[in-house]
């Protein structure tokens, strides 16, 4: 397979990623200031509608084994992107039931084109060196989107309400080039479509494998471990380190750091192995958060320097994990309803970080804006992500025979 072919797939990566970190990281906190919705029963909408959303996903994966995958990607890509834009346009009153539906149409919309276009890479990814460099190239393109969506609302606007109600309307037709350029250039590959058979025989045939079983295992709880810091990065930069204005830059920081190691990692994984490469760059965010932990007002800078090697750590994360699922989706013949576990599982760990932290950081008394229990967020923010991701690591050594093919 060309290069050319491997950079149009992963090119749709970009817009997809490009709407997602508004969604899991500016939505709790624009909701809570902008529109003055109270903690508790902004994390229980969010709690919620994600776990609405990950319930659909095993469903949309065992539907992508059985249809063709560009074209569910296609269906699904009009309801995600007029979703996005109502979620981030709210109106003056009836906030919270408009939160509710503008993220169930924005969801559904993401998770179908999500799952499908996963899928459809492992329909076109020959063997295991190529699904690992097309994941990449998916994965840096929408680490090169993130980017985008982290940096623009301060260029769009003075505020940061303003320019994330701005970054909305990038969003169609960033999606409708990427769109084009995909579905001309890239083939349909050739799909592996699973026996018709109900919904749950096919779940069960999917944990039925042990090694995607322990897989899954250790994605829980690194999941975990990025979740929470991903929900709470905005709290943390504005009133722990009283940067609000340097969130932004920030951000941006940490996931171009995550795309410049993208290559690296590839290249590790081809010659130890994805389950070393892996395992190092848990070592990595280990004592990058353990740094950030010791920091309080005015420390932008070795706020940074730990933006950069979290970031790197987040190449591996998001790269050689997804690359391993494919390979054992495959070779179950049913990638669609593999990668449909693999984002209900992703997608409980973003849930469980907002719909847990958000009400515990307000009865430990801790109120956006102000100076009371900072010491509670720097917890939730640095230190507790740490047990999660020691976790994994240790699952991940223990099981590593098993998990790299």
């Amino acid at each position: 397979m060309t290069n050319g072919r491997i950079l149009s797939y992963g090119l749709l990566g970009l817009p997809l990623a490009f709407a997602a970190l508004p969604i899991y990281v500016h939505v709790p906190r624009y909701y809570a200031e902008t529109a003055g919705m109270e903690l508790a029963l902004l994390g229980f909408i969010l709690l919620g509608a994600r776990l609405l959303d990950a319930g659909i996903d095993p469903w949309l994966g065992w539907l992508a084994d059985r249809v063709s995958r560009p074209r569910m990607v296609a269906f699904a890509l009009l309801p995600f992107a007029i979703g996005f834009v109502a979620l981030l346009n709210p109106p003056d009153e009836n906030v919270a039931l408009w939160l509710l539906g503008s993220l169930a149409l924005t969801y559904l919309g993401f998770s179908a084109a999500s799952v499908a276009y996963q899928a459809w890479g492992a329909d076109i990814g020959e063997e295991s060196v190529l699904r690992t460099r097309l994941t990449a190239a998916r994965e840096g393109f929408g680490l090169v989107g993130v980017v985008l969506a982290a940096a623009l609302p301060a260029v769009l606007a003075a505020s940061l309400s303003d320019g994330i109600e701005r970054l909305s309307w990038i969003l169609p037709p960033l999606l409708l080039i990427a769109a084009l350029t995909t579905f001309s250039r890239v083939g349909v590959g050739k799909p592996v479509l699973a026996a018709s058979q109900p919904l749950l025989p096919s779940l069960r045939r999917v944990f039925a494998d042990e090694a995607f079983r322990r897989l899954l295992i250790v994605f829980v709880a690194n999941g975990i471990a990025a979740a929470l810091p991903a929900t709470l990065f905005l709290f943390f930069v504005a009133d722990v380190l009283q940067a609000e204005i340097a969130s932004g830059p920030l951000l941006a920081l940490y996931f171009i750091s995550g795309a410049a190691s993208l290559p690296l990692w590839v290249m590790l994984s081809a010659r130890r192995g994805r389950v070393f490469a892996w395992l190092l760059a848990m070592v990595v965010s280990i004592f990058a958060f353990a740094g950030a932990s010791l920091l309080g007002a005015g420390d932008v800078w070795v706020f940074a320097a730990i933006c950069i090697a979290s970031g790197l750590a987040l190449g591996a994360d998001l790269a050689l994990p997804a690359a391993i699922a494919a390979d054992l989706g495959e070779r179950q013949g049913q990638a669609g309803a593999c990668f449909g576990v693999w984002n209900f599982v992703a997608k409980l760990n973003l849930a469980l970080a907002a719909g847990l932290s958000l009400p515990l950081l307000g009865a430990l008394g801790y109120v956006p804006g102000g100076s009371a229990g900072l010491s509670a967020l720097t917890f939730a923010y640095a230190l507790l992500p740490l047990a999660f991701k020691a976790l994994a690591g240790v699952l991940l050594w223990r099981w590593r025979h098993s998990l790299e093919i």
